[in-house]
């Protein structure tokens, strides 16, 4: 019988390293296809290390942005070649959504003052591949109300794709740990700090967070608010590390890349390499074991009240480990966990998988909780007209709040992306703000014709990219700050960048 079960395990373990082989060889010729790498996909610009973004100061972060950007120009603006040099690619100086030719590079970390003393700080963080563009409008109504708003460079973001082949989470949240230093030192010792995440700038501001529960010397925020947090991810992005494999070998470099795309997004990168969806990983699993341990060792008391938005679907998170992982072992604190249904429209029976049509109930458990829960959607089947359904902690019954804002009847859900922005957003926004233009209108696309004759990904396209109910969730976030200040007779700078 022994004898047996080792044969069946040795030919198990054969089978199952022959069929990782092949999958290896299909994923190394698979990255031959297409066209080579371009520079922005190979270069990698010198970025702080985390124990030298734990020794500098806020001055030394943004002379090290500098360098990189400086560096960016150098090596690949200035040494595109022909083929390179065309109106999509937002390297090549001469395109309309190159960086260089806007009043203001939102790529870059920003410090937004307020008119008067700030009555308080928001540090904001900004999600993968992403750029400090997405939480602009959050920051100015944080600066509105008296806040000077501190918007970060997540390391490895807004200079080129090939930044993130190589950076490490442990990066990101030394650079978190940095910004809210800095945070402190504008607004003394005893005024408020909020942190905003948006995607993997949730993640990063809810680990900072535990940190601080458990570190005494880090700044401990007085409230998180956080959106489309990145709390769990994929199944794939655990093995994500695996595809990269062939990578080692320089023939299949374009191994080390999940999507290769045209970068026209001025402010959010197309391309994805293997090391990106690896660190998300590491980074919640991190956070899920070190939330599992103090929720054991009764450690999680010291945490700030938190807000959460995130969309019942969600294809980059996890949506339900928002609730299952951080919600259910919040303490009572008045958090609250702001949820956007689908579009419950006739229209979209048809055409909305039935995991998306019981995602909410999926996501809610059953009995009182320790949190304030509220959902946003329908008033009734096949009725546009919206409403906030909130259960108060403690509670199973629900109260409704009418909103004057429509379910879009071209809309059958909200995304990952949108949450950030308003339907008027000069980039993502359906709606555009003609006042600003950066080259592109990404949120108004909606192109039909034949697949594969444009740049563009249409997968992209189709995303929603802005939130039609962007106004509750501005003005959910305005109830949490002070009265704003009366207007000054000198305007505050719009972005002022400061050492």
């Amino acid at each position: 019988m022994l004898r047996a079960l080792i044969k069946i395990g040795k030919w198990t373990s054969i089978i199952v390293l022959v069929f990782l082989v092949s999958l290896l060889g299909i994923r190394a010729w698979d990255s031959q296809q297409g066209d080579p790498l371009a520079p922005w996909q190979t270069f990698v610009p010198d970025e702080l290390t985390p124990s030298q973004l734990d020794a500098t100061d806020w001055a030394g972060y943004l002379a090290a942005e500098q360098r990189a950007f400086d560096e960016v120009k150098t090596e690949v603006t200035d040494k595109l070649e022909p083929s390179q040099r065309v109106p999509s690619n937002r390297y090549f100086a001469e395109a309309s959504m190159y960086p260089g030719h806007f009043k203001h590079d939102w790529n870059r970390s920003y410090v937004l003052e307020p008119a008067g003393k700030p009555v308080g700080a928001v540090v904001l963080i900004h999600g993968l591949t992403d750029s400090p563009y997405s939480l602009r409008d959050i920051a100015e109504l944080y600066r509105e109300h008296g806040f000077v708003a501190i918007g970060l460079r997540v390391p490895g973001h807004g200079t080129v794709p090939g930044s993130l082949t190589q950076v490490g989470w442990p990066d990101w949240l030394a650079a978190t740990r940095l910004a809210m230093r800095e945070a402190r030192r504008r607004v003394g010792p005893d005024a408020p700090i909020h942190m905003v995440g948006y995607s993997n700038g949730g993640a990063l501001s809810v680990k900072y967070t535990l940190d601080a529960c458990e570190h005494n010397e880090l700044t401990m925020p007085t409230r998180l608010v956080l959106l489309s947090p990145m709390i769990g991810v994929t199944t794939f992005a655990r093995f994500a590390g695996l595809a990269g494999l062939p990578a080692m070998l320089p023939r299949f470099a374009k191994a080390a890349w999940l999507d290769l795309l045209p970068e026209y997004n001025p402010y959010k990168y197309n391309s994805f390499p293997v090391n990106a969806a690896r660190q998300s990983y590491l980074l919640t699993d991190a956070i899920h074991s070190q939330i599992l341990r103090m929720a054991r060792d009764k450690q999680l008391g010291r945490l700030p009240p938190i807000l959460t938005f995130q969309s019942v679907v969600d294809d980059t998170v996890s949506a339900s480990a928002v609730m299952r992982t951080l919600y259910a072992n919040l303490p009572a604190n008045n958090s609250e966990v702001v949820l956007f249904d689908v579009n419950r429209n006739h229209r979209f029976d048809s055409l909305l998988k039935p995991a998306s049509l019981t995602a909410l109930s999926r996501m809610l458990p059953p009995g009182p909780q320790a949190y304030r829960t509220t959902v946003i959607g329908n008033v009734a089947v096949n009725d546009d007209h919206t409403v906030a359904r909130s259960t108060d902690a403690g509670q199973t019954t629900s109260t409704a709040a009418p909103l004057p804002i429509l379910y879009p009847d071209n809309i059958f859900s909200l995304s990952h992306i949108a949450l950030p922005f308003p339907p008027n957003d000069p980039l993502y926004g359906t709606e555009p703000d003609s006042s600003e233009n950066f080259g592109i209108h990404l949120g108004t696309a909606a192109p039909r014709g034949e697949r594969g004759a444009l740049v563009l990904n249409l997968d992209a396209v189709l995303r929603i990219s802005s939130n039609p109910f962007y106004p509750y969730e501005r003005q959910r976030i305005e109830a949490l700050l002070p009265a704003a200040p009366p207007p000054s007779r000198v305007d505050a700078p719009i972005a002022h960048i400061a050492n």
